[in-house]
Formats: structure tokens, sequence, C-alpha cells
């Protein structure tokens, strides 16, 4: 398959995802065409050699895998995690205040966002809610307005004259309201122009009452190749749902379907935007729960699981930065990655990266081994480094590298990336599955 259709169903399963809810919806998707099994973590798991399953916690984690034609303690697991939540602004609870007769929704930021980003587009909502029906249960629901439906504008240069030399600022608290509804020229009796009413209108007819709500602020506008040769892509979230779809293709692959000895396992875990501590982020047990019960289908002594972590090996995936030619001074001239060229390896000494010196040679032996490129980044000294899911999931005492894709403008509200890096990606995932490696050299 081509790069340009690789990323063409990368931008596809993105614009179908706008939220890390909407993002497990989709990936649940395309795992039921493979047609595997919902397991429920509440019930006993019945687990078959090569059969194929996959697990939900907290609506926004979701973990798959393939049981291996051998024992988890005869050759571990191979594994691959990366995470659905991108920086984001979310709604607040009580959100709705009027002031100039424009009807406002008031909202938090979600990681790391850049604030700048979100004014002047087309925004709407997506996410999860809670309600109770007309027979008095609890239910849910996912809800994407996909219309235009909010707005940030921006001041006028001739009200912020000193725009261009200091830089576009929100102040968080006053300054990041949404414009909703005009309150005072309604078209119609009719009109919405009452949050709540509007988000009643998305439910279904038996949703009595809302209860409660998680709404991911999105820019409506659906993702682009872009470029003299069509060889970049544009969209919000690619930071990390780029990494999700090059895992879950690779996954997916038929021969990997087939004829695995090892249990495969792709991870896919939320709020790592925000630290992981939550019931279902990679700080949580639910990983290292799916991996014993697993385990366990198989054990035939309580040394099992630790002899299994012993001989896996995980590959965390997360979004690099690329270079930036405007802006030289902020990357190890040393280390810069840059767009098209390859894979990136990721590399702290002080582990803000899982990659250790044995884990970086065997991804390039595999990067070799699949023609595909790859690169090392390593970053500046001055300057705080980002982290990924990679240190926490090792904890559980697997060999670790981090590697993504370089890319501009992470955790803006639209990024960009490379068309063939993609596919590298997907490549070098799709070998690390189907080779029998081992955690060690």
């Amino acid at each position: 398959m081509s790069a340009s259709i690789h990323a063409q169903a990368l931008l596809d399963f993105i614009d179908c995802s706008p939220s890390a809810w909407h993002a497990v919806k989709s990936i649940e998707a395309q795992l039921a065409d493979f047609h595997f099994q919902r397991l429920d973590e509440t019930q006993i798991w019945a687990l078959k050699t090569s059969g194929r399953y996959y697990v939900v916690r907290g609506d926004s984690s979701i973990i798959a895998f393939v049981h291996g034609k051998e024992s988890a303690a005869t050759s571990g697991f191979k594994l691959i995690g990366a995470h659905t939540d991108s920086p984001s602004l979310r709604i607040k609870p009580n959100p709705q205040s009027t002031a100039a007769n424009l009807a406002r929704l008031h909202v938090d930021i979600y990681g790391g966002a850049i604030l700048a980003t979100f004014s002047d587009r087309e925004l709407s909502l997506a996410g999860r809610v809670n309600y109770l029906t007309h027979s008095g249960n609890l239910a849910q629901c996912l809800v994407n307005f996909e219309r235009p439906l909010l707005r940030l504008p921006n001041l006028a240069i001739h009200l912020n004259r000193g725009v261009n030399e200091e830089g576009l600022k929100f102040q968080k608290q006053h300054e990041l309201a949404l414009i909703f509804a005009d309150m005072s020229n309604q078209l119609t009796p009719s009109a919405f122009t009452d949050f709540t009413e509007l988000l009643q209108a998305e439910l279904p007819n038996d949703a009595e009452q809302i209860l409660s709500w998680d709404l991911n602020v999105y820019d409506t506008q659906k993702g682009h190749f872009w470029g003299a040769n069509n060889e970049f892509f544009a969209n919000g979230q690619i930071d990390n749902l780029a990494s999700c779809h090059s895992v879950l293709t690779a996954l997916l692959d038929e021969k990997n379907l087939q004829n695995t000895q090892s249990t495969l396992v792709c991870a896919f875990f939320d709020h790592e935007e925000v630290g992981s501590d939550s019931h279902c982020g990679a700080a949580s047990h639910f990983l290292s729960d799916t991996l014993k019960r697993i385990s366990d289908a198989t054990a035939q002594n309580s040394q099992d699981f630790s002899r299994a972590l012993a001989k896996s090996f995980m590959i965390s995936a997360d979004m690099a930065h690329a270079y930036h030619p405007n802006f030289p001074s902020v990357y190890d001239t040393q280390h810069a990655v840059h767009i098209n060229q390859g894979v990136v390896i990721k590399i702290n000494v002080n582990q803000r990266y899982a990659t250790d010196s044995v884990s970086q040679a065997m991804f390039i032996d595999w990067c070799d081994k699949a023609n595909v490129p790859y690169q090392l980044y390593s970053h500046r000294n001055d300057l705080p480094c980002g982290s990924t899911i990679g240190s926490i999931v090792s904890q559980l005492g697997l060999r670790t590298v981090d590697v993504g894709n370089p890319m501009w403008a992470m955790h803006s509200c639209r990024e960009s990336a490379g068309v063939f890096d993609h596919k590298a990606m997907i490549d070098v995932m799709n070998y690390f599955f189907s080779t029998n490696s081992d955690a060690k050299l």
C-alpha cells in the first residue's frame, strides 16, 4: 500500500475521532472488521490460542491483543503503546454565561494546548454524555455536533497593537469563553439559546435528564494533504492519533494475525497529556491487569507472569519534534530530526524517554531489516523535555524504546507531519510484530 493511501486512511481515522472516546469507538470498529472479541473486565476470561480480543476501560482506553501460539512465559509479549488523548479545551460543568447579549461557553484547559491556535476557527464539540432515561435508568451516549458551533474571535489589531511583537495571548480565566449564540436577535422562536437544550436535542429520545458530560472542543476543518507534491498532511490530534493508527494498522496486517508465536498487544491509553494518573491511564493497573490475565491462561506456576515480562519488549509510540527552519535556536543541531526522513528514536538520559542503548540498538536493527530510515532525537540541555507513557509502563519490567514520527506544531489545534514517515512507522511496527525478537540482545 502506498504512503499516500496510508496517510489518507490516517486522516479519515482522525476525522472520525474528534475525542478520545470517539477514538476508542473508531478502533473498536476496525477491530470488529477483523473479528476481535470484546472482553469484560468483570467476567472470567476463557482465552484461546490465536484468539483475537480487546478490552475497554473508562470508554477512552483500549487494549487489543492476539493470543500467541506459545505461552507468554515462553515468548513474552510484543507490546506497542500509544495514547488516545490530545491537548484541547473542555466544556466546564456549568458552562454558560451571557455578556452583551451573547451566550458564551466557558472551558477548562486540558493538557498543554497552544491556546492561540484555537482562535478564529470553526469549532465544534464531541464527547460523551451521561443521562437518566424516562424509566429512571442511567445511560450514556457519544455525541458529535460536527457542524461549526463555537468560535473564539480574535481582537482586531487596532485594539491589540502589540500582538505581532508580544505574541497572541489569552488570559486563561477570562478570555477563553467561546461564543455560542446571539441572545438578542433570534431567527425563530424555537432558536437555541440554552446549551443544555441544544445538547438534549443530540441525545436519544429516551433521555430525560442530562447528568454530566465530557465534551471536547475541536476544529471542524477536515484533514488535508499540502505541499508542492502533497508530501505533508495537516489535521488536529496528529499527536497522538497518528501513532494509534500506525500501531493498529500494523496489528491488523493479516500475516500478523495468522502467524504469531508471541502474544501481540496494542495498548491505547487516555490521559497521557495530563500525567496518566487515572483509573484508565498508563499509570493505572489496566495494562498489568490485562497482561496478567493473558499470562494466567497458559501459566504453569506463579512465576510465569514475571518470566513473561522479562521476555517482553515494548515500543512506546508518540510523536516527535521536527526541525523548524524558522526557529533553529530551539534544537540540538546534532540531533535535529526532519519530516519525511524517517522514524525517530527518542533518547533522554534522565529517563523522560524510556529508551536505553540496548532497546535503541534493537530498534535500529529492526529498522534496517525493514528497510525503514531512522533518526535520533535528543532534546536541548537548556530546555525541559517532555515525556511519554514509555517511562511509566516500563516500570512493569518491560524493556522499552520510545519512538515517534517528526511533526510541526505539536499541541496546536492544527498540526502537520510527513506522508512518507507514517508508512515508515507502520512498516517497522509490522516487522516488530512479525519477527521472532526477544527482549534482550
